[in-house]
């Protein structure tokens, strides 16, 4: 991916004095120095082979086919680098992802690709860290650690244990254990979980956490277990606790969930060190790309609450590379550190005017500059789809273990914009022995149905807060085992949009009256499209306005539908195993019986 630096160390020197000349000089800029946290007027950088040799005044370092850049009257920043993120969220392959994030001043990038590993196991971690070793981008990988997230909830298309992860962390840029999300399994001493986390420390890598909420004996417990951060927190409390615990706080703004303006007064009204506060983007769709930006979004949402721009940008640079144990590579504007940088207009607006990686420019005013690697997946990776039959409506009908004239059940209550769910206990009509949907309160069918094992294992239930007036949509997309959700008004256009998603390789899709509406493409894994990124933008774009034509006028409804089988985060969940109580950790059943 890069030059390790004792192999140029003698070069650099030489360009440092003078006697070897550079191959590119940056000059005149304002120099964010995160090092120290100033701004210094009039720098200039020599940059070779692919590393910074020399800050300061480089006039020394010219000669005549030294590459110049002036910077005069911009900032010279380190490239961002995001501590935490899945690159299936933003449904491109890592290529794709790459070019739309290098644009926005995203040099590297710490991914937990843990939504393919639930479907290909080490297989599918090790066909996207592959990919992104041949990128522009710096792509580092967190090898991850709960596949399936709940071994009693729900069925995933492959697991990781021990020593699937011993052997993934000997990979070259694996740098660490990706985000453990059973606290519970850590706490309780889960054999499976200590043992990661054992082999992860034995190696001298980084254990990453998610700790949605709990007891403080439970953080500290966590924490006292070897994990060292978490991306879950929501409160400025909560924040608060974790960093005075000596946890590594990750601030998120991805395209669903919005904790900077709660989070980070932290750091504006509390005054906190921020130097283990770091700003993640973890979940993003490909219009957040484009529109609103990757990580330099999260940066100044951080600088609109009031974080110094030179602050907000040390906690998505040398924070990072320090947690990762990377500064001597990464974070900074330094000699011997690879040249990964952004250069800006105004510091508030975070747009990169000129991104360089490695000393190479490789984005110039919102374009991407030069040629990117072709990689391709192989067939079986696109054949993910294993239903066991062809779906009818009838498979979508919940038959009441009673004869009376309406049934109690447990409905999942969703909460736009939040990944917490709430358990719901409604009556509804029945007619022929079916349990029935309620349009007027909102409550309509929901279905999860195995897709990794051929076992045409369905399981039925109801949910609220989506508004669906109308049709169906299904998503192949749903954390964290990916099996095959569909929801709807009724059970015909659940049916048919099941079944296309099942012959197309996955994806999301949204159908009326037996028509297609939209439909995202994901044969990779039924995670992943192989398009272009305008093409997905195009596709997602459709898919939006094919939610609000059925009548769902949520901000970004597809993650909210595509985490209802997250059966991590309390309080209930789908899977396809049943109704998941999250608080009391057993399955329910959607009927509420007395016996």
């Amino acid at each position: 991916m890069y030059k390790h630096l004792h192999e140029l160390n003698t070069d650099l020197a030489q360009v440092a004095l003078g006697k070897k000349k550079a191959e590119t000089v940056i000059q005149n800029g304002m120099l964010i120095n995160v090092l120290t946290g100033e701004i210094l007027e009039n720098q200039g950088i020599a940059i070779s082979d692919g590393r910074i040799a020399f800050v300061g005044d480089a006039a020394h370092t010219i000669g005549p086919e030294t590459k110049i850049i002036d910077a005069a009257g911009k900032y010279i920043a380190p490239g961002l680098i995001d501590a935490h993120m899945h690159v299936e969220s933003t449904m491109l392959s890592v290529t794709e992802f790459a070019k739309a994030a290098l644009v926005k001043g995203t040099t590297g990038i710490f991914m937990d690709p843990h939504e393919i590993a639930n479907v290909f196991g080490a297989e599918g971690v090790r066909l996207m860290h592959e990919e992104g070793q041949q990128l522009p981008l710096k792509v580092f990988t967190t090898f991850p650690s709960c596949v399936p997230a709940t071994d009693h909830f729900e069925d995933a298309g492959a697991s990781l244990g021990v020593d699937d992860i011993k052997e993934g962390l000997t990979w070259e840029n694996v740098v660490g254990l990706g985000e453990v999300m059973n606290f519970s399994g850590v706490i309780n001493g889960d054999p499976k979980m200590i043992g990661e986390i054992k082999e992860t420390m034995k190696v001298n890598k980084t254990v990453t956490g998610h700790f949605p909420d709990g007891s403080d004996q439970m953080l500290q417990a966590y924490i006292a277990s070897g994990v060292t951060s978490d991306h879950e927190t929501v409160t400025r409390e909560q924040g608060l606790e974790k960093v005075r615990l000596g946890l590594h706080l990750m601030i998120r703004e991805g395209s669903a969930w919005h904790d900077v303006k709660e989070v980070i007064k932290i750091v504006t009204e509390d005054n906190v060190a921020t130097e283990n506060i770091m700003l993640v983007t973890d979940d993003v769709y490909p219009q957040t790309l484009v529109e609103q930006g990757h990580l330099n979004h999260v940066v100044r949402r951080a600088i609109e609450e009031g974080v110094d721009p030179v602050t907000a940008i040390q906690m998505a640079t040398i924070n990072v590379a320090r947690y990762y144990k990377k500064q001597d590579d990464l974070g900074s504007i330094a000699p011997g550190k690879c040249a990964d940088i952004m250069i800006l207009d105004d510091l508030h607006t975070v747009e990169p005017f000129m991104v360089m990686t490695d000393g190479q420019v490789i984005a110039e005013n919102n374009q991407i500059v030069g040629e990117f690697p072709v990689y391709v997946y192989p067939e079986n990776v696109k054949n993910s789809m294993k239903i066991g039959k062809k779906l009818v409506p009838e498979d979508f009908l919940l038959k009441s273990q009673t004869s009376n004239s309406s049934a109690h059940v447990n409905a999942i209550k969703v909460i736009e914009n939040s990944a917490r769910t709430e358990k719901l206990e409604v009556a509804l009509p029945m007619t022929g022995g079916v349990i029935q949907p309620d349009i007027e309160r909102d409550i309509i069918r929901i279905a999860c149905i195995d897709r990794h094992h051929g076992s045409g294992q369905t399981s039925l239930g109801f949910t609220q807060g989506f508004q669906i007036k109308k049709g169906a949509v299904a998503s192949t997309v749903a954390h964290d085992s990916h099996n095959l959700l569909v929801m709807g008004e009724n059970a015909d256009d659940m049916a048919v949009a099941a079944n296309i998603l099942a012959e197309s390789g996955g994806g999301m899709i949204v159908v009326e009256d037996g028509k297609v509406l939209a439909h995202v493409h994901m044969p990779i894994a039924g995670l992943l499209s192989d398009q272009p990124l305008d093409t997905v933008i195009h596709e997602v774009t459709e898919l939006e306005r094919a939610w609000k034509h059925i009548g769902c006028p949520l901000h970004a409804p597809f993650m909210t539908f595509s985490l209802i089988a997250l059966a991590v985060i309390p309080e209930i969940r789908i899977t396809n195993r049943g109704i998941a109580d999250v608080t009391t950790f057993e399955l329910i059943e959607t009927e509420k019986v007395n016996k």
